[in-house]
């Protein structure tokens, strides 16, 4: 699954995005009584950004991380910040190309593996162009 850049964090535009935040709960199954509440305002910025100076957005491309939850087309928030660990799903420049994959150890080996069955795994574990990038925080995506 290829990634293309979006870019940074703006900082300044995301103090001045809040939407209105109904706490009453929405019901998934049967309708419930509406309370049309709004108890406060909420910024996404402040939920999904927790170190403005080093996320960024990519979209995501392809199918290999489907089973992950990320899919064709969707916005993918990176924090540079994070530690690169085991498991965990990274942004990573392999030969000139940036990819999303999972970092999984195993034995003396560092893998990029996808979370489709379709695709190969990469053993980076002596290569010597790869660059991990950041990790991925959050997929958002249409329904």
């Amino acid at each position: 699954m290829k990634v293309e850049v979006l870019g940074a964090v703006d900082t300044a535009q995301a103090a001045s995005a809040d939407i209105p935040l109904f706490l009453s709960p929405v019901e998934a199954g049967f309708p419930s009584p509406a309370d049309d509440y709004l108890e406060n305002t909420l910024n996404l910025h402040t939920h999904i950004v927790k170190h403005a100076s080093s996320t960024f957005f990519v979209r995501a491309h392809g199918q290999s991380m489907i089973n992950a939850g990320i899919y064709d087309g969707d916005l993918l928030v990176v924090d540079r910040a994070l530690r690169a660990e085991h498991k965990r799903i990274v942004i990573a420049a392999l030969d000139g190309e940036l990819t999303v994959k999972r970092l999984v150890r195993r034995g003396n080996k560092v893998l990029l593996v996808p979370e489709n069955p379709e695709f190969p795994e990469f053993d980076i574990t002596q290569r010597e162009h790869v660059h991990i990038w950041g990790v991925v925080t959050y997929a958002i995506h249409k329904v």
